[in-house]
């Protein structure tokens, strides 16, 4: 199976240093310190998280416990659900990447946006997982700022190629994925080490735990600027 320069090789489990520059200095690696968990002081007003994941990183489990654990309002709001709202017409991905689901999937991007900014215009956090990608910066992560807003938190969740794989393996219907499609998602992925955005290795860690680390990061944020 061929890689993609840069990515994550097969059978790499802990956590990875990315290329370029250590982590800590500058590549947005976060790092998780302590273990444990670890409550982020209270906002000043309600957040909007965007996970960034590819299928199988975890995002979709992550984020629910999440919202589910703080102790603020927070919705989660998942691209995929939403997405297969339409149940007759729905152009599955899986049967060939044609117009019809590139627009469902841009009026799902702007159903998501819409109900993130309703939700923190009644004082409701929210968190939206989805796999976006660094090369596609205008339907991306540009799209996703246009959609919620300006002070959108955007979070990485890039776990080893194994573990992305052996995730995948438990889905099911069209939200699995070939291996092959799989690790050049994954690849592409890793072009979000460098970016500035702060990355959790979730390898090791399980959902409570990259949940907590996931705290860490929204702490992080609300104690300096948005992260860009």
């Amino acid at each position: 199976m061929q890689h993609p320069a840069g990515a994550p090789q097969p059978g790499h489990l802990g956590p990875r240093t990315p290329p370029g520059p250590a982590a800590g200095n500058g590549t947005g690696q976060f790092p998780l310190g302590t273990p444990g968990p670890v409550q982020p002081p209270a906002p000043q007003g309600p957040i909007a998280v965007l996970l960034i994941g590819a299928a199988g990183a975890g995002k979709t489990t992550i984020a629910r416990h999440w919202a589910d654990s703080r102790p603020a309002p927070t919705a989660h709001i998942s691209l995929d659900d939403v997405r297969e709202w339409v149940r007759s017409g729905f152009a599955d991905p899986q049967a060939g990447w044609n117009e019809h689901s590139e627009a469902q999937y841009r009026l799902a991007r702007r159903t998501c946006g819409f109900a993130a900014r309703n939700f923190l215009a009644n004082g409701v956090s929210c968190i939206i997982d989805d796999a976006v990608f660094p090369d596609w910066p205008v339907v991306g992560l540009g799209g996703w700022k246009r959609h919620v807003g300006a002070g959108l938190l955007p979070v990485v969740l890039l776990p080893g190629l194994d573990t992305v794989l052996t995730r995948n393996a438990g889905r099911s219907g069209n939200r699995r994925l070939s291996d092959d499609e799989v690790a050049r998602i994954h690849g592409r992925m890793a072009g979000w080490y460098g970016s500035g955005l702060p990355i959790i290795d979730n390898s090791q860690l399980d959902v409570a735990a990259a949940a907590a680390a996931l705290d860490q990061v929204v702490a992080r944020a609300a104690q300096g600027p948005p992260v860009r």
